[in-house]
């Protein structure tokens, strides 16, 4: 047979998910994918069902009224927002339009796993730079560029560390990188932090910065798939010549706008995470272990070694609770975990405590 796969694609490494299932356990504590423990919106939620009766019909191709509600929302220009199958098709596209054979993708060394997934997709070179203790560092990133190097994706905060760079650093990134660069960040856990807006005024201020935001975490539409970006409209338009027009459906375009204008249940979440945030860190630290202060839902928590973590997330297994082993990232002796509700919150920290021997 000659029929071969383009240049990068067999080297491409499938991204594994969060485990959902435990064998012997009919229910279990999920803490391994970030999800929103309090469910999507009840808006949304009603939204969808009423969506039902018109899954005959066609969605519309522009997305105009969840722009419209997104713009509202975030204070924003709605015809320079592109929506998407989750953030991950807005970072595609990126890749798709402006990375090919013979360009570099700049990503850190803890960033988003799909980042050289795309890279290699699109035919072009990952090129990995390192953080310093678990942050991104932004000189780093600028010895880094080249010629060839067209694009930076950052995580802000970081996944699965937690930490994050002010504002002030990403915007003399984006003052200092090449022309020919486009600084990509990627804000899936912005609405976890405090008076940060994701990089939107950066976007707004310069023409080399594009922002990406997904449904998925906060608003807890993870099962819909919906995403969105912000940009340059020269670089929105180029985006959507690349977009399929009925990418997105009824049913996620109605319960996405339902979501996002339910600022009042948005909040919650917020705050409720942040609450437990705090208190599981504080708990961690307590027992002895490094935990990183954290702007995300979920907490990086790092053993002595390997062999230990290892130990630990099978303990916690056999109580049926499932976290995410973080080696592929970088850390073999770390656990993510995602912060849950109060009850799942003191049960895994609970059960780390009687593996730790401190219950």
């Amino acid at each position: 047979m000659s029929i071969t796969p383009q240049p990068g694609i067999m080297e491409i490494a499938l991204y594994q998910g969060g485990q959902s299932r435990l064998e012997g356990h009919d229910e279990v504590l999920k803490l391994s994918s970030n999800e929103n423990p309090y469910g999507p919106s009840p808006r949304a939620q009603d939204a969808l069902r009423a969506a039902a009766a018109g899954l005959h019909l066609y969605p519309s191709t522009d997305h105009a009224q969840l722009r419209a509600a997104i713009a509202e929302v975030h204070d924003l220009d709605a015809e320079r927002i592109i929506c998407g199958v989750g953030s991950d098709e807005v970072l595609q596209f990126l890749a798709q339009c402006y990375a090919g054979p013979g360009d570099e993708v700049i990503h850190t060394e803890h960033g988003f796993a799909m980042y050289p997934i795309l890279a290699r997709a699109a035919g072009a070179t990952p090129v990995m730079v390192r953080e310093r203790d678990r942050v991104v560092d932004v000189d780093a990133i600028l010895e880094a560029c080249t010629p060839r190097t067209r694009l930076i994706y950052l995580t802000n905060p970081g996944n699965p560390t937690g930490t994050m760079i002010p504002v002030e650093a990403v915007a003399r990134l984006a003052d200092a990188i090449p022309d020919h660069v486009i600084l990509v960040l990627d804000g899936a856990y912005v609405e976890f932090t405090e008076d940060y807006d994701g990089g939107a005024r950066l976007v707004e201020a310069r023409g080399n910065v594009v922002m990406t935001r997904t449904f998925s975490k906060i608003h807890g539409l993870g099962g819909l798939r919906i995403g969105w970006g912000y940009g340059p409209r020269e670089i929105i338009d180029v985006l959507n010549r690349v977009r399929q027009p009925f990418n997105l459906s009824n049913a996620q375009l109605t319960a996405a706008e339902a979501a996002i204008r339910d600022t009042g249940f948005t909040e919650m979440c917020r705050a409720e995470t942040a609450r437990l945030r705090v208190w599981m860190r504080d708990k961690l630290l307590g027992l002895g272990l490094a935990c990183d202060e954290s702007h995300a839902n979920y907490v990086l928590v790092r053993f002595k070694d390997e062999s230990e973590a290892i130990a630990c997330d099978a303990m916690l297994r056999e109580e049926g609770i499932i976290v995410r082993r973080v080696g592929g990232y970088g850390f073999p002796e770390g656990l993510r975990i995602t912060v849950g509700d109060e009850a799942g919150c003191r049960r895994v920290v609970g059960c780390i405590a009687r593996f730790r021997g401190q219950a």
